[in-house]
């Protein structure tokens, strides 16, 4: 099983011929970007990263990545998990005609509202369950599992009610200069209008109604209350068979694509800054980002064996065996470590990064006698390290990069 998603970066200038305008996941407008495909196994640990043009879309990317794990990997059968956006069903039309290659990804919400729709799935089945298997003509061969979080449910529905009532408070300014007579036009009005609408991405929810001196709106609440119906509800598709996967792991195994967007975190913000790029030619951005995609690997490994040390959950197993819908909890020694700040001796718990500053008080220094002439025979003393800082040592003296 293989994990795929696309990120970018901005650049800093305008000469290399990767960078061009595209889709910004960095909120950097007017500045070209480079983006880059991940693939991890099914941990998170990185195998391969291929760097694109800032335009390419996700989609556009997918295949040549699967030509390259079956090439250079020669993986003859593999699960490609990707999101929606990823695996399109564009993209699984090719996927189809190629022997040995299956995959996992969701339905957008469209295509949800058509199978509710349709009767084919019936929104009371999830009264006493949160994950029923269906099957659909519209999808051939497949498999679908839909899931329905409570949680989720009541986030989205909380974030559509602000975003509703941003919408109507700027809108209702917009109405009090018209009336006014400070605002007059339709185009002006819609100018105006238009840019409400599109910063809180709501004008689907509104009746708005412009004229040459009059400015008037109004919610939809039918068509609010159809999408509330859809809130926490999402629709695995995969077209791996139930002895191979039953539907409760294909659920696990498409939530693991956070495992590369953690990736992601990594690499742009929390540890290695590979943005901003400064580099001009294509050859230099590449290595650039295959360096920092290295250290991650590195630090990946240094994180699994450091668990211990760290905040982090030792109990991996339970990630198998919990509900897959429902929100993730963390296991009672790990809950216990964070509120607490300490390990189950008494020591300090730490984050990755506090525990690399720890180590960083070992040095090695280069000595020599007091009083001596500077051609006499240096020697080096190494700081002993602490309980601590031996049994970080320890845990990957072992580790096989």
């Amino acid at each position: 099983m293989v994990l795929y998603d696309l990120s970018s970066s901005y650049f800093e200038g305008s000469c290399c011929l990767l960078g061009k305008f595209g889709y910004n996941r960095d909120g950097k407008r007017g500045l070209l970007q480079v983006n880059y495909g991940l693939l991890t196994d099914a941990r998170g640990c990185p195998v391969a990263v291929s760097v694109y043009e800032g335009n390419v879309t996700d989609s556009k990317t997918l295949m040549p990545q699967i030509k390259q794990l079956r090439e250079d990997f020669g993986i003859e059968q593999l699960v490609m998990v990707g999101d929606r956006g990823m695996i399109s069903s564009k993209a699984i039309a090719e996927l189809r005609e190629t022997e040995g290659i299956d995959w996992i990804t969701a339905l957008k919400s469209a295509s949800i509202r058509v199978l509710i729709e349709q009767g084919q799935l019936q929104l009371g089945l999830f009264d006493d369950r949160n994950l029923i298997e269906l099957i659909s003509p519209d999808y051939p061969g497949e498999r679908l599992v839909a899931c329905r979080n409570p949680e989720l449910a009541r986030l989205r529905a909380y974030k559509r009610e602000a975003l509703l009532c941003a919408t109507e408070g700027d809108l209702a300014k917009i109405k009090i200069q018209v009336q006014a007579g400070k605002l007059k036009g339709r185009d002006k009005i819609g100018v105006r209008v238009g840019k409400v609408v599109d910063r809180h991405k709501m004008a689907r929810h509104f009746e708005l109604s412009i004229d040459e001196n009059a400015f008037s709106f109004v919610r939809k609440h039918e068509h609010i209350a159809a999408e509330a119906a859809l809130d926490g509800i999402y629709i695995i598709r995969t077209s791996v068979s139930a002895a191979q996967m039953d539907a409760p792991q294909c659920v696990r195994n498409y939530k693991s694509l956070a495992n590369v967007e953690r990736a992601f975190r990594s690499l742009k913000t929390i540890d290695l800054k590979v943005r901003p790029i400064h580099h001009r030619t294509a050859d230099r951005v590449r290595a650039h980002i295959f360096l920092c995609v290295l250290a991650y690997y590195v630090e990946w490994h240094m994180r699994e064996a450091w668990r211990e040390l760290m905040f982090a959950d030792e109990d991996q197993d339970a990630k198998q065996k919990r509900d897959p819908v429902a929100p993730a909890v963390r296991s009672a020694a790990a809950q216990r470590k964070v509120h607490t700040h300490t390990l189950a001796n008494g020591s300090p718990a730490h984050s990755f990064g506090t525990l690399i500053e720890d180590l960083e008080t070992i040095v090695r220094n280069t000595c020599r006698s007091p009083n001596a002439s500077p051609d006499t025979p240096t020697f080096e003393v190494i700081t002993t390290p602490n309980t601590k800082q031996q049994r970080a040592f320890d845990l990957i003296e072992h580790i096989r990069l």
